[in-house]
């Protein structure tokens, strides 16, 4: 039997002393993937076992590279050429793409198999995976709640070992949230360090493709065979890639870290005790130094992500009318009947209830009161972060208010659900990286703690992780 929660490490070293072939690894992954009771997966990759092969003829070769023949899992949202890519959405339920994105491509050019596209809420709206067109996807620690979301099935594929690691999307906490609820590593970079180039776009100022591991050294692989300019993408960076593996393998000499007051002080969940606890192991370490600091303006966070966001998803869902691809109603009399009836059965309540906010948000006679108050607050939001990192290297908060809820607890209140990513919207707003890790349990369900670094301190982040390792 090959070990299911095995690092990419191990894996490699397996393949290469042939202790088991790609194949093999494939297809006991493809095995769990098929018997999942999760709900984790929309679409099974049924190229996955000759990806393999072809996989075990480069390693036979000598390709020395570590990730030939690593199973991989994809948020269904980052498409995948002649693999069904839905967005988990009916509008999309039988669309096929006929490229695939650059980083999605980058992985499987370097010989990553993929087992297929994981569910996750619908265009990638939503903070628990229940606004799914395919049905909730369930937490494997407790399959009555859920796995927070957007990219929940991504973080219960790596949390319930079908796979070693996995991509999600981030927008305004949909990797690091899941994964603070499922108990794994949830990974935003900075806003343009990895290529949106073939990702559906939600709201194109704020997504982010992200990874899920169960360690700091998988994720840096990744992240480095990702990361880097895309000409396809206009918002990618030309900033240098680092070796993130090597870089995260650095001695921590000091490390400052800043815990926001905010985030502490008006605390009415988990948040304030997990800090605290952090506090208490993390002051006791060598080279770690803790410092109270204050983001003035985190407390218009949620209200400004949601106006902006919701403004630019009325803007990007409204090629999704039926007329070119995706969900055609038959029978329309007129060209409006035929829009109407497309999108009122092809999109999920959670999409219209945003592009209805984001509608009016941009109408005339409240641009300027919403969407361009909220853009004047986002870059305040930013401005409080670039001076905190003057003194300090990284920031510690939460990643979630509370632990995993019960599946529907939430879904009849829109407002109480948006709470669920209190701490995970600013760096979405400022375009930072972040990265959620193990904090423990409460109520014997993992919790999370949220390190937000400057922009391209990504190593920085890895390395961080690795020192402190999760808290008791």
């Amino acid at each position: 039997m090959i070990p299911a929660r095995a690092s990419i490490r191990e894996l490699a070293k397996g393949l290469r002393s042939k202790q088991f072939s790609a194949v093999e690894l494939t297809k006991q992954c493809l095995d769990a993937v098929k018997q999942d009771p999760l709900n984790a997966f929309i679409t099974v990759n049924d190229a996955a076992l000759e990806e393999a092969r072809l996989a075990d003829q480069r390693i036979g070769s000598g390709d020395p590279d570590p990730l030939i023949g690593i199973p991989l899992a994809v948020k269904d949202v980052l498409m995948t050429r002649g693999l069904r890519t839905t967005a988990a959405s009916r509008m999309l339920a039988d669309f096929i793409p006929s490229y695939t994105a650059t980083a999605v491509e980058r992985l499987t050019e370097r010989g990553m198999v993929i087992l297929g596209k994981t569910n996750c809420d619908e265009f990638a709206m939503g903070s628990s995976n229940e606004n799914s067109a395919f049905g909730p996807v369930k937490n494997p620690h407790d399959a009555s709640r859920v796995p927070g979301g957007s990219s929940g099935g991504s973080a219960v594929a790596v949390a319930a070992g079908y796979a070693p690691v996995s991509l999600g999307t981030d927008t305004g906490g949909s990797v690091r949230l899941p994964a603070a609820l499922c108990g794994v590593i949830g990974f935003r970079p900075t806003y343009g360090r990895i290529s949106r180039y073939g990702l559906i776009s939600m709201a194109s100022s704020f997504d982010q493709v992200g990874i899920f591991s169960r360690n700091a050294e998988d994720c840096a692989l990744l992240l480095e065979a990702m990361a880097g300019f895309d000409r396809r993408d206009a918002t990618s960076s030309r900033e240098a890639v680092l070796r993130y593996r090597d870089d995260m393998r650095q001695p921590v000499r000091l490390l400052t870290i800043g815990i926001p007051k905010e985030y502490v002080e008006d605390d009415t969940g988990i948040g304030a005790d997990l800090v605290r606890r952090a506090r208490a192991e993390y002051e006791q370490m060598p080279n770690v130094k803790l410092v109270d600091v204050s983001l003035p303006h985190s407390s218009y966070g949620l209200a400004t992500y949601y106006i902006c966001v919701s403004s630019e998803i009325s803007a990007n869902l409204a090629r999704y009318d039926g007329l070119r691809y995706g969900y055609r109603e038959e029978g329309a009399a007129t060209l409006e009947e035929l829009y109407r009836a497309n999108r009122t059965n092809g999109l999920g309540q959670e999409p219209k209830r945003r592009i209805l906010l984001g509608t009016y948000a941009l109408s005339a006679g409240y641009f300027d009161k919403y969407y361009a108050q909220a853009s004047k607050v986002r870059r305040l939001i930013l401005q409080d972060f670039e001076k905190a990192f003057q003194r300090v290297d990284l920031l510690l908060s939460p990643t979630s208010p509370t632990p995993a809820f019960k599946l529907g607890e939430r879904l009849s209140d829109p407002l109480l659900m948006y709470l669920s990513d209190l701490y995970t919207v600013g760096a979405s707003l400022a375009g930072l990286p972040a990265v959620s890790y193990p904090a423990g349990t409460v109520d014997d369900l993992p919790v999370g703690l949220q390190l937000t670094g400057p922009a391209w301190s990504e190593a920085r982040l890895l390395q961080a992780i690795e020192y402190l390792k999760p808290i008791s």
